[in-house]
């Protein structure tokens, strides 16, 4: 199952390498070459991976400051490849996924002496895993049937050497905790949100990767996202919630206190409405998802399902194994992925990189070209028909690195206006005769499943839901609804675009760790899709009544 919950670049020519990646190189060639002569069996392929991560995390709830820390680490992913690239210690077998590295911190200055100790222990370790894995795997597969898919376990990239500027950031903790303690003082007007946060989340990220094959990469990223949240209880249990979120590369650059002031209003307001809204029913009609909720509708039902991995695993569905070169959505629908662009009409893309965790180069992708299936999304784990690595291999530290999502663009070509879109769906209402539509205006997350043995289903969690009625009647907010359905039912039913994209920023939860990601879409109409209610807790609101500080 998975769940969903800029960079300052210069060429490699213009910045010399750091102490760090001459303390990695150095220690990579050392160890390999020892173990080229004396391990048995031998590698063929080593790497390091150090991830410098650095964050700033505020938060205020109702006037008062709660959070407030500064987290700096260094982490040591360590990759060794015995066997060859034709058959590796790597390979899948089963349920039996592969898993090496230890993920161990590492100094955070660039002493010599304490990383290559932690080089040193943490290489043997790995070593010792993989020979291990490699002579069992051996053996098995004399015991099994031949594979469907028999390509290799490692593909030939060209390596990359590229060092950029470590990334910066300027962050003024006193003014901040400043503006959130009077921002969050707002949520005191809304007696139904019984927890409440406004909160800053910023993030600097500094990757160096090294590898036998000569690949030398230094890159970085700034993240900064303000969060709004608030959560409230139903009379019947039903707990209850409202979210949102701005993001920027820069903390500077994130809303001035006006606007957040309004947001924070507006889900106040929005929450307050929730707590009154009559639950959902279960229902199966047209409807309407926002650009973000539609972000995410395609981030979970097709995003995963072409990650490439999963083509070659015969533990997985293996949807669109079969698929390249058929149609698999409505023919004015593409589907482009791409790490390269930083952001989408000002606002920062939380799935951008320069170079993978393989150290290969992102590139643009493009998946689905006017509803057909053109490639799928590639590590440098190859599979059939695809032998190259398109720049998605990604890892959190201390997991393997398999095929990812990074920034989703979902592009049509049969797009009208917002309102001509209300329109469309009023008609398939009244055409199908149904008492109302939907409107999916807020999601929050969504999580799927694509192993064989599970049913291939998707749910899709929605934060703020209306009922479009087709006789006038004003929009009716409704509570507690998922999305639920199976992936190849839902793509026919897409019947239409608006004509301006939304972004959904978060971060993907799957085999490989937690990843940032992004989807850029437009709003689309659905001539049919399913809700089922959302379970419900038998809680009651808080029996006390509130502090006598805090009446209103």
């Amino acid at each position: 199952m998975h769940k969903l919950i800029v960079l300052a670049l210069v060429c490699a020519s213009a910045r010399a390498q750091t102490p760090l990646v001459k303390i990695l190189g150095d220690e990579l060639e050392r160890n390999f070459s020892i173990l080229k002569q004396k391990g048995d069996p031998p590698p063929y392929f080593m790497g390091y991976e150090v991830t410098d991560e650095e964050a700033n995390i505020i938060s205020a709830s109702r006037g008062s400051l709660d959070t407030d820390n500064h987290v700096h680490r260094r982490l040591l992913d360590v990759t060794v490849r015995v066997g060859d690239r034709h058959f590796d210690n790597y390979r899948k077998v089963g349920n039996d996924r592969p898993r090496f590295t230890p993920g161990s911190s590492i100094a955070l200055t660039d002493d010599p002496a304490a990383i290559s100790h932690s080089l040193w222990i943490a290489t043997d370790e790995v070593y010792r895993a993989a020979s291990n894995r490699l002579i069992r795997i051996k053996t098995d597969e004399k015991l099994r049937s031949q594979a469907s898919d028999p390509s290799d376990d490692f593909s030939q990239e060209q390596p990359q050497v590229y060092f950029g500027a470590a990334p910066h950031y300027k962050f003024d903790q006193a003014d901040w905790a400043k503006r959130l303690k009077k921002l969050s003082g707002q949520f005191t007007s809304y007696p139904g949100a019984l927890n409440s946060v406004v909160g800053l989340e910023l993030e600097r990220v500094a990757r160096t990767i090294v590898t036998t094959e000569g690949t030398r990469v230094q890159d970085g990223r700034l993240f900064a996202r303000l969060i709004i949240t608030a959560h409230g209880k139903a009379s019947d249990g039903m707990d209850l919630s409202t979210l949102e979120s701005f993001e920027s590369d820069d903390p500077s650059k994130l809303p001035k206190d006006p606007q957040i002031l309004n947001a924070v209003e507006r889900e106040g307001k929005t929450l307050s409405d929730l707590l009154h809204a009559p639950p959902a029913d279960p229902f199966v009609g047209p409807a309407i998802l926002s650009g973000r909720a539609a972000g995410v509708f395609f981030h979970e039902i097709f995003g995963h399902r072409i990650e490439g991995h999963r083509q070659k695993d015969e533990t997985e569905g293996q949807t669109f194994t079969k698929s390249v070169g058929k149609p698999v959505l409505p023919e004015f629908l593409s589907v482009i992925f791409d790490a390269t662009r930083p952001d989408f009409q000002g606002i920062a893309l939380n799935g951008t990189y320069a170079y993978d965790d393989e150290g290969v180069k992102a590139r643009p992708v493009t998946i689905v070209d006017h509803g057909v299936l053109k490639t799928f999304l590639m590590s440098r784990s190859p599979i059939d028909g695809f032998p190259q690595s398109n720049g998605h291999g990604r890892r959190s530290p201390g997991n393997e690195i398999v095929s990812r999502q990074s920034n989703l663009f979902v592009e049509s070509s049969k797009k009208v206006s917002d309102a001509e879109l209300r329109k469309m769906l009023i008609d398939e209402v009244k055409k199908q005769g149904k008492p109302y539509g939907l409107y999916f205006d807020q999601v929050v997350s969504g999580y799927t499943t694509t192993a064989r043995r599970g049913l291939q289903a998707f749910t899709v969690v929605p934060l703020v839901v209306y009922r479009v009625y087709p006789d006038g009647r004003p929009d009716e907010l409704i509570r507690g609804v998922d999305i639920v359905g199976t992936p190849l039912a839902s793509f026919s039913k897409i019947v239409a675009t608006s004509d301006h994209m939304d972004v959904f920023n978060g971060i993907c939860g799957a085999e490989s760790g937690d990843v940032p990601v992004s989807a850029v879409a437009p709003a689309i109409l659905v001539s049919e899709i399913e809700i089922q209610r959302k379970e419900s807790s038998q809680d009651r609101p808080p029996y006390l009544g509130r502090p006598m500080t805090e009446q209103p």
